[in-house]
C-alpha cells in the first residue's frame, strides 16, 4: 500500500494535543529543577488548558479521539489481552492502550491539580488556589505534586515500552501515525476517523483558555 491509501486515524487537535502536553511535561520538569517558577507557573498553567481540551474533545472531537471510542467494558479489555490481539490492526486506541490513556489522563489532572494548591516550606512560590487551604494543606498538596509527577514517570515509561512492543512482537509502527494523522498499516477498507466541525474545535478551545486563566489567576477576576 503506498502513502496515498494511507487511513486517517487521528485528527490534528488530537495529535497536537500529544505532542504539546509531552513538551509541556518535559518543560514543567525542567523549570521546577531550575526553580525557574514563573516559567513553571506558565506552563502547569498551559497544562492544565491543554487537559481541560482534551476533556471537552473526548466528548466532541473526532471520532477516535471521543472516549465513547476507546473506552470498553473490563471484560472486554481482559479478552483482548488475552487473546494477545495486538497485531489486529484498527483506527484508534486499542481496548487496553484506552485505559492507559485514561490513566495518563488521571496522572496529569492529580499532577496539575495538586500544583495548583501547593506551596513551598517558605511560603514563597505558591499554587494560584493556595490561598484557599491551610499552610498544613498546602505543603501536603506539594508532596502529592511530586508523588503524581513519579507516577506520571512510570505511566510514560510503560507508554514507551508499548511502542516498543507493538513495533517488535506485531510490526506496528505508532508514533508515525501520532504525527501525520494516517495510518499506511491499515487495510484501505477500514473506515477512517470522522472529522470534527470547526466550531467545535473554536468553542473547545475557548472555553480551556478561559478556564486556565482563570484558574491561574486564583478564580479571580480583574479589577474594574
Amino acid at each position: 500500500m503506498d502513502a496515498g491509501e494511507a487511513v486517517k486515524v487521528w485528527d490534528l487537535p488530537t495529535r497536537i494535543f500529544h505532542w504539546a502536553i509531552l513538551l509541556l511535561v518535559v518543560t514543567s520538569w525542567r523549570t521546577a529543577e531550575m526553580r525557574a517558577m514563573d516559567w513553571h507557573y506558565i506552563s502547569g498553567v498551559s497544562a492544565l488548558g491543554l487537559i481541560v481540551f482534551r476533556l471537552v474533545w473526548g466528548f466532541v472531537g473526532g471520532s477516535t479521539a471521543r472516549f465513547s471510542d476507546f473506552l470498553r467494558s473490563p471484560a472486554i479489555v481482559l479478552r483482548y489481552i488475552r487473546r494477545g490481539q495486538g497485531a489486529q490492526a484498527s483506527p484508534g486506541h486499542n481496548p487496553a492502550g484506552g485505559y492507559s490513556v485514561v490513566a495518563m489522563l488521571v496522572a496529569l489532572i492529580g499532577q496539575i491539580g495538586t500544583g495548583l494548591f501547593a506551596a513551598d516550606i517558605d511560603g514563597l512560590d505558591s499554587g494560584p488556589l493556595s490561598y484557599l487551604v491551610t499552610f498544613d494543606q498546602a505543603r501536603l498538596a506539594a508532596s502529592l505534586h511530586g508523588l503524581f509527577f513519579n507516577g506520571l514517570l512510570i505511566l510514560i515509561a510503560l507508554h514507551l515500552l508499548a511502542i516498543i512492543w507493538y513495533r517488535i512482537r506485531h510490526g506496528r509502527k505508532l508514533v508515525g501515525p501520532m504525527v501525520t494523522g494516517r495510518d499506511a498499516q491499515l487495510a484501505a477498507s477500514t473506515a477512517s476517523v470522522t472529522s470534527h466541525g470547526p466550531v467545535r474545535l473554536i468553542v473547545a478551545i475557548m472555553f480551556a483558555a478561559l478556564l486556565a486563566w482563570w484558574i491561574g489567576q486564583g478564580l479571580r477576576l480583574p479589577n474594574g
